[in-house]
């Protein structure tokens, strides 16, 4: 088994599936795989500017209720460009100590457990249904989710839809019955274009964004400080909705007054507010702020702010058995908030319950010779065949 698991594993690093290109392939390769291990698998295939992607639905078991879906998404964030790479990262690498490439934590080395897991599961013992979602996109907002669960039911076949899903994301095994969400949003700067020497006959976008940037940060001080809902125990790494700006790009030339800057902003609401709220009181406090460039104080500032796009937070129900057959399996004994978001909001919104523990380490993903402890990917097989037989009868 473990020289299957580690083919799997190296053809699935070796598929470059980040988020921006195609996952078609390895979602062929995986849907091979599963069918040869006689699952009955279907693809939800879409297009997105041209770009196909493929989420993959694999089942097992009778048609009966109370099934177990367990899943992790295929693409990966960038790594050209990436600086502090040693290792080649589309190429599996194993020493005694850990595994390398690129989704190995994050989180093609579950997925390669997960297939590993159906190649020895005794499909004939099962009494309730087994599913493995494979997902596109996740990291760019969980699209393939967003578009996959709606259509679910379907694509399971005469399967009831499972109550319960298990996502692998990397944990490094703890589990989360909970995680924040994710907002992003564009803010532009529209200047005045003209000749560095005259600050007064232009308007400067990037002095523009500067303010914008400073009454954001503002509103970011308040809500770190603000009273917190119930829900922020659950994270105590960061109790409150963490604002960030990733993205800024602006001006042409150091001679020239910049006429555009354009900020992306990112913030993550706790799971049990409203998550546009924060976007909205941004959009009024920039309404209201002075934001003029101090070169041209005669000109308004013209600020335009996009509308946000929400990754919704999960908040699953504790006391489940899938919690139980996990904190048996990996040896936890509490539960609680993981920092970062999964395909577990858009499967809440189906109405499946997630919890959400893997084997790789969150300081890996999406970091330069991304790598998981060998151990923890040598007994995936065993978890995932554990946690089949206690919550699916295998």
């Amino acid at each position: 088994m473990s020289s299957y698991l580690h083919e799997v594993a190296r053809r699935l690093v070796a598929f470059d599936t980040v988020s921006a290109k195609s996952n078609a392939e390895a979602a062929a390769y995986l849907a091979d795989e599963l069918a040869r291990h006689r699952f009955r698998v279907a693809l939800h295939a879409y297009d997105v500017a041209g770009v196909a992607k493929t989420n993959v639905v694999a089942t097992a078991g009778p048609p009966v209720a109370g099934g177990l879906i367990v899943s992790g998404h295929i693409d990966v964030v960038p790594f050209v460009g990436q600086e502090g790479w040693t290792r080649e990262p589309l190429a599996l690498a194993i020493d005694d100590a850990r595994v390398w490439g690129r989704g190995t934590s994050d989180m093609k080395g579950f997925i390669a457990q997960c297939v590993a897991a159906a190649a020895v599961l005794d499909r004939a013992t099962l009494q309730r249904p087994l599913a493995f979602v494979f997902t596109a996109d996740e990291e760019i907002g969980c699209d393939g989710a967003r578009r996959l669960i709606p259509e679910l039911p379907a694509f399971l076949g005469d399967v009831p839809q499972p109550a319960l899903a298990w996502i692998g994301e990397p944990s490094a095994w703890r589990v989360f019955h909970t995680h924040k969400g994710i907002v992003s949003f564009t803010v532009t700067a529209h200047g005045i274009a003209g000749h560095s020497s005259i600050p007064e006959r232009g308007q400067n976008a990037i002095a523009v964004m500067a303010n914008v940037i400073t009454c954001i940060s503002a509103y970011q001080a308040e809500l770190r400080t603000a009273s917190q809902p119930a829900s922020a125990a659950d994270f105590p790494e960061c109790p409150y909705t963490p604002l960030n700006y990733g993205v800024v790009r602006g001006g042409s030339a150091a001679n020239m007054i910049a006429d555009r800057c354009t900020l992306t902003v990112s913030y993550r609401p706790l799971p049990d507010g409203d998550p546009r709220a924060v976007h909205a009181e941004i959009v009024r406090r920039l309404a209201e702020a002075d934001l003029r460039d101090a070169g041209a104080p005669a000109v308004p500032a013209r600020v335009d702010v996009g509308a946000p796009h929400v990754v919704k937070g999960m908040a699953s129900p504790r006391g489940s058995t899938l919690e139980a057959a996990l904190f048996a399996a990996v040896g936890a004994a509490v539960s609680g908030g993981a920092p970062f978001a999964t395909d577990g909001g858009e499967f809440e919104r189906g109405g499946i319950a997630s919890l959400v523990c893997g084997p790789g380490e969150l300081e890996q993903a999406h970091q330069p010779d991304e790598s998981m402890p060998r151990a923890a990917f040598e007994a995936g097989v065993d978890v995932i065949q554990t946690i089949v037989r206690r919550l699916c009868g295998a």
